[in-house]
């Protein structure tokens, strides 16, 4: 009788699924950040971390070959060097747009999907112990081959979905001060010197990912419980910058 019953949810929650326009998720993390940046110090910084993401997705179904999905993500972190005497604090805010085609389920519960997504990358980092050029602004526009992978499954009379979520480089562009020149020579004198530079997947290897298990407690409502990995680097005008951040999230979702 178990079984049966399990079976009924089961197949109540695909169709649900596939009927199912939109979803939002709203989630909150903690967890430790890493940065280098050799404009303002040749130090590495590292310490405890904070993000805001908000998750707004169009959900596969056996009309649409192509939906879309936006990300907004917001970073904070308060880090320190290794000798605990200099404070690096950063912001970082990143906006993905992704356009995916969904492969037809090769399994049961199993969805894929493939697309680029495009990031707009906009934050600073200030060195509160410097008084030699203390901020450093952060600007760049990527273009990054991304995929998915999403599984339903029941466990008992629960119901669950497991997500996978994976960007990487590939071309883009970003501002950067050139090694010695300070920000002074760059918006009051206008001495342009290379401050706007093409990146590629060898110069500027970022790239992010992020996996959760989604527990849906209702029809409309579910938690969702994740990790969330993203890796921004870069090596232009003879700089080096990473801020690298890993974060335990967990939030609510809703399907609209």
């Amino acid at each position: 009788m178990m079984r049966i019953l399990n079976s009924i949810i089961c197949l109540c929650f695909a169709a649900t699924a596939a009927n199912a326009q939109t979803t939002t998720t709203h989630m909150l993390g903690v967890g430790p950040s890493k940065i280098l940046d050799t404009y303002l110090t040749p130090e590495h910084f590292s310490g405890i971390g904070f993000t805001y993401l908000y998750l707004r997705e169009q959900q596969p179904d056996s009309i649409r070959r192509f939906t879309n999905t936006i990300e907004h993500e917001v970073d904070f972190a308060n880090t320190h060097d290794r000798s605990h005497n200099a404070n690096d604090l950063e912001l970082t805010y990143n906006l993905y747009w992704g356009r995916y085609y969904n492969f037809r389920p090769i399994a049961d519960g199993l969805r894929l999907q493939v697309g680029l997504a495009a990031n707009l990358c906009a934050g600073a980092i200030y060195n509160m112990t410097s008084s030699n050029n203390p901020a450093q602004a952060r600007a760049a526009l990527n273009i990054m081959p991304s995929a998915t992978a999403a599984y339903d499954l029941c466990i008992g009379n629960q119901r669950f979905s497991l997500r996978y979520e994976l960007n990487l480089p590939l071309v883009g562009v970003m501002f950067s001060p050139n090694y010695g020149q300070s920000y002074y020579e760059i918006f009051s004198l206008g001495n342009y010197d290379h401050n706007v530079v093409p990146t590629t997947f060898i110069s500027a290897p970022t790239f992010r990912q992020m996996a959760t298990i989604q527990w849906h407690y209702s029809s409309k409502w579910s938690l969702r419980l994740g990790y969330l990995g993203n890796y921004q680097q870069a090596a232009v005008n003879n700089l080096k910058q990473h801020t690298y951040t890993h974060r335990v999230l967990l939030g609510i979702t809703r399907s609209l």
